[in-house]
């Protein structure tokens, strides 16, 4: 773990929020948004597929995470390659794919995106820190069907505005909280896809039961989503018992020597092995 990721906890969503202005005031200057729009349009998103993908009946829904570094844990994979990551997670059973994009703390970048987009039908949520329109056009330009909004780091104002565009862009909107506060907030917003992250951003402890707290307060009709702390079958069962028809799992599969074989255990598929026997790192 480098003294980057080491500095952050406390400061996590500041320091977050800081390099995004940045890097959204770079690329805004060198592709304005007229042009980055006209490329969008090349596009089409189909933010209701994600929608339905998470709401399936009688089977395990499981956004499965590209990501290469966690501020929580530092590098998870040497050899990164997400669009081989990608192809073998459809293969054993996810729902969609959520692919990280943010380049400073997670070592994303919109390249990942657009190649994850080559390589999977599935759909795709673009996994940021969003904070303004352009990057809702960028989602939808390299290929995203829905993007992640994080209640933390908006206002109101700026939550229900950024919804509404994403939602004029054919993108869903993952809606993430971790409060009562902030699941109102979402609800207020007119949230139709909600994810309780149970690991807590300003100081990245892992609390599971935040989840099962908040999903008695969830919005009818509103897909709810249990997000971080998903280790095994287990937890899938525990918290789908407790109203959750779809979960994210990031750090789990990252990690595991067979990312494939650990997502199959969890959706309850047979799989495995495939990054390996393409002497492929996750």
């Amino acid at each position: 773990m480098t003294p980057r990721d080491r500095a952050l906890p406390g400061g996590l969503l500041e320091a977050i929020a800081a390099s995004v202005r940045t890097t959204v005031a770079s690329r805004r200057a060198s592709l304005p948004i007229e042009t980055l729009a006209r490329a969008a349009e090349q596009r089409q998103p189909e933010g209701g597929r994600f929608r339905d993908a998470l709401a399936q009946d009688g089977r395990v829904n499981i956004i499965a995470e590209c990501k290469r570094r966690s501020p929580a844990r530092g590098v998870l994979a040497r050899a990164y390659a997400p669009a081989a990551i990608a192809r073998v997670y459809e293969r054993a059973g996810a729902a969609a794919i959520s692919v990280l994009t943010e380049p400073t703390f997670f070592d994303g970048a919109l390249a990942h995106l657009e190649a994850v987009r080559g390589a999977t039908s599935l759909p795709l949520l673009r996994k940021d820190f969003i904070l303004d329109e352009y990057q809702l056009y960028e989602a939808r330009a390299a290929g995203a069907d829905a993007v992640l909004l994080i209640v933390a780091m908006l206002d109101d104002g700026a939550l229900c505005r950024l919804a509404r565009a994403a939602g004029d862009l054919g993108l869903a909107a993952l809606v993430e909280v971790h409060s009562s506060r902030e699941l109102e907030s979402a609800r207020d917003a007119g949230a139709e896809i909600i994810g309780v992250n149970s690991r807590d951003l300003r100081t990245l402890a892992v609390d599971v039961r935040i989840c099962e707290a908040l999903i008695q307060e969830a919005p009818p009709g509103c897909v709810m989503v249990a997000e971080s702390g998903i280790r095994s079958r287990e937890d899938v069962d525990r918290l789908a018992a407790s109203g959750y028809p779809a979960f994210l799992v990031g750090e789990r599969l990252m990690t595991a020597p067979d990312p494939a074989g650990a997502l199959a255990a969890l959706v309850g598929t047979t799989g495995g092995g495939e990054l390996a026997a393409q002497g492929v790192e996750a």
